[in-house]
């Protein structure tokens, strides 16, 4: 029985390189590619390959991401693949059956593709789903409230630490995100940004802009059940009345 392979990777060379690899192996057949995270945990899903050559780093949802997306029973015999060698070691927790570095040469392909097959051959690949899964629990935890974030300033990718961040206002499709002076631009809705914040660091005071506890100086009683947020830079904020009600976990004493 072959081998059935999906080629997950945000650049079409890289795809098309793993294809190359493995076209001339009788035991194994590429039966679809993907070029994000969210159609690879789609994919995967549809097409239930035995094997996944997983991109680390992809826009929107990454190799991790996508294993997070997936129920333990899900998941297939992973390959990662990456141009960044920090993640080798996630890699390797997350007991993937090896890691290709880019750029990485037709033997490496052959090599990883040779201990799919003995995993395959010696039925091992529901106590690797296990294992898997209990390091996505582990990666999901871990991924929780992240400390960095990373930023595009001037055309630059900027990691910034996420209690460095003062505030956070919507623009349209994307946030505002105030660090000192600093103003960076992210292509997020304040919602799902709001999401992946501690909510004993970070307070929503409105339904555009979240604020970080830390850089709050007063409130003060405002029209119509609003009230005046007075950060500690001077800028003032408004927390509307429907967002009064978060305040109640922060009062210790009385009302």
């Amino acid at each position: 029985m072959k081998i059935r392979a999906l080629v997950v990777d945000d650049e079409p060379l890289a795809r098309e390189w793993v294809r190359s690899a493995v076209a001339e192996d009788p035991d194994l057949e590429v039966i679809g590619e993907c070029g994000d995270g969210f159609e690879a945990a789609d994919a995967i899903r549809r097409l239930k390959p035995d094997l996944v050559f997983l991109d680390v780093q992809m826009p929107g949802l990454d190799g991790f991401g996508v294993l997070e997306a997936l129920a333990p029973e899900e998941i297939p015999a992973i390959v990662f693949v990456t141009a960044f060698d920090q993640y080798a070691v996630r890699a390797f927790e997350a007991q993937a059956v090896d890691y290709l570095m880019k750029p990485f040469s037709r033997e490496r392909v052959e090599e990883a593709v040779r201990r799919v097959r003995e995993l395959v051959k010696g039925r091992s690949l529901d106590d690797f789903r296990d294992s898997i899964g209990k390091i996505v629990e582990k990666i999901r935890r871990d991924r929780a409230f992240p400390e960095w974030v990373l930023l595009k300033a001037e055309g630059k990718n900027v990691f910034v630490k996420v209690r460095d961040i003062d505030w956070i206002e919507s623009s349209r499709n994307n946030v505002r995100i105030h660090v000192g002076p600093v103003v960076y631009m992210l292509h997020e809705t304040t919602s799902a940004i709001a999401s992946r914040l501690d909510p004993k660091k970070f307070l929503r005071i409105h339904r555009s802009a979240i604020v970080n506890i830390e850089r709050i100086r007063e409130l003060h009683p405002w029209f119509n059940g609003d009230y005046a947020v007075i950060l500690r830079d001077g800028t003032q904020l408004t927390l509307s009345a429907s967002y009064r009600d978060r305040l109640r976990e922060f009062r210790r004493f009385g009302t």
